[in-house]
């Protein structure tokens, strides 16, 4: 399965990946619950402002995709990794350790600058090793496990914020990014051969990131990713203000979190056993169709409502669209990333710095939009939800002209 030798086992590597792509989650999920004490401690001003330690860490994150993709084109795949999760327990030490929102805040895009390489190389990592169906498939085994993170995540802030401070949370995430250091560094083997890497060259990363854009079933399905997470942001950046302050769940805010993600965890495991059959662009229409719909429909369901339905009503919409979604995510990045197999660290690199770059411009503002009701949230699912519809029809429509067109 190694490029360079054999890996542990099949089993080790997705665990492996799941963790390393963890890191992103468990830097946002795990402080969902403190995000009002942090923000009281460091003087934030607005009550909006809490949201800027998620929406901060995002937009490091959006950055750091653009460098780590071609370095590991160039030095292989795990000394571009080292260095990001260098970055990320640098980061994570200085939001642990401040004293003023201000550096909470450049602490944030630090660690997401650092956790973009782990992330956006381990999905390298799995296009050196698998292509197509086979890797939609390893991707949603990679999801399912991965999943397990904003199931649990919050639960474990909450009890971390019973026993000690906000800070602890930090001090928990380098600990956890020492342990996917280590693990990286003493078990998976390098998944890039010598022969196949390139020259780090500002014209190679121009001629490569060109073909990534250009290329319509590429840029079409990471368009569509960047709006579907967009949406995600949206939420992440208000849930604790509507489930806490809204809904008035108080610490079983963290339980409610969790039942919505696993939604998407049972998507994920779901996916991965019907893509084989059905095939990754099937399955990802009907589930976008179906989230389009859905969304459309309980917006206006919260608008003849006054943008508070009961929270079992918003509970249940949440859970199906979260599922709808979970059956996106995997398949998403696996069709962006196919035909770019011969430069899949560039490809990687402009896929992930793309999609959150539409995200992080297009969640935030809605995130700021949260008036006490759930109106601003789910119209933003309706929108983003409609115009991902939009791109990958456009993007399904180029690729079958291309089919269709004798060479």
């Amino acid at each position: 399965m190694s490029a360079s030798g054999t890996t542990r086992s099949s089993a080790e590597f997705i665990a492996l990946v799941a963790l390393t792509f963890s890191l992103i989650a468990m830097s946002i999920d795990s402080m969902l619950p403190a995000l009002a004490d942090i923000a009281a401690d460091l003087g934030a001003r607005g009550p909006n402002d809490r949201q800027l330690v998620l929406t901060a860490f995002f937009a490091g994150l959006t950055l750091g995709q653009l460098i780590y993709g071609p370095i590991s084109d160039s030095t292989g795949r795990k000394p571009a990794m080292y260095a990001g999760i260098g970055c990320f327990l640098l980061g994570g030490l200085i939001c642990a350790l401040t004293q003023d929102f201000t550096t909470m805040v450049l602490g944030r895009v630090l660690q997401g600058f650092g956790a973009a390489g782990p992330r956006i190389v381990a999905m390298a990592m799995v296009r050196d090793l698998y292509a197509g169906r086979a890797m939609a498939r390893i991707m949603s085994f990679v999801m399912a496990v991965f999943i397990l993170v904003p199931i649990l995540a919050p639960s474990i802030g909450q009890l971390m914020l019973l026993v000690a401070d906000w800070r602890s949370i930090f001090y928990g995430l380098v600990v956890i990014g020492a342990i996917d250091f280590l693990w990286l560094w003493t078990r998976q083997p390098e998944t890039l051969l010598p022969k196949d890497r390139v020259p780090l060259s500002i014209g190679h990363i121009m001629r490569s990131a060109r073909e990534a854009v250009t290329n319509r079933v590429t840029l079409g399905y990471t368009l569509a990713t960047g709006c579907v997470f967009g949406s995600f942001i949206s939420y992440l950046g208000t849930s604790q203000q509507i489930f806490q302050e809204q809904y008035g769940t108080g610490k079983l805010f963290a339980l409610y979190f969790g039942l919505l993600a696993a939604g998407i965890g049972l998507a994920s495991i779901v996916n991965a056993k019907l893509v084989m059959r059905y095939g990754m662009r099937n399955l990802s229409k009907w589930a976008l169709r179906s989230a389009c719909i859905l969304s459309l429909a309980f917006l206006l369901v919260a608008w003849l409502l006054g943008g508070h339905p009961p929270l079992w009503a918003f509970v249940a919409f949440m859970m199906m669209l979260f599922f709808f979604n979970g059956l996106l995510f995997g398949n998403y990045n696996a069709l962006a990333m196919e035909p770019m197999g011969h430069i899949a660290g560039v490809a990687a690199a402009v896929i992930g710095s793309l999609s959150s770059l539409v995200a992080v411009g297009s969640g935030t503002p809605i995130g700021q939009l949260y008036d006490g009701t759930v109106i601003p949230l789910v119209a933003g699912f309706a929108v983003m939800e409609t115009l991902a519809l939009l791109v990958t029809e456009w993007a399904e429509r180029g690729r079958a002209a291309r089919i269709i067109t004798p060479s």
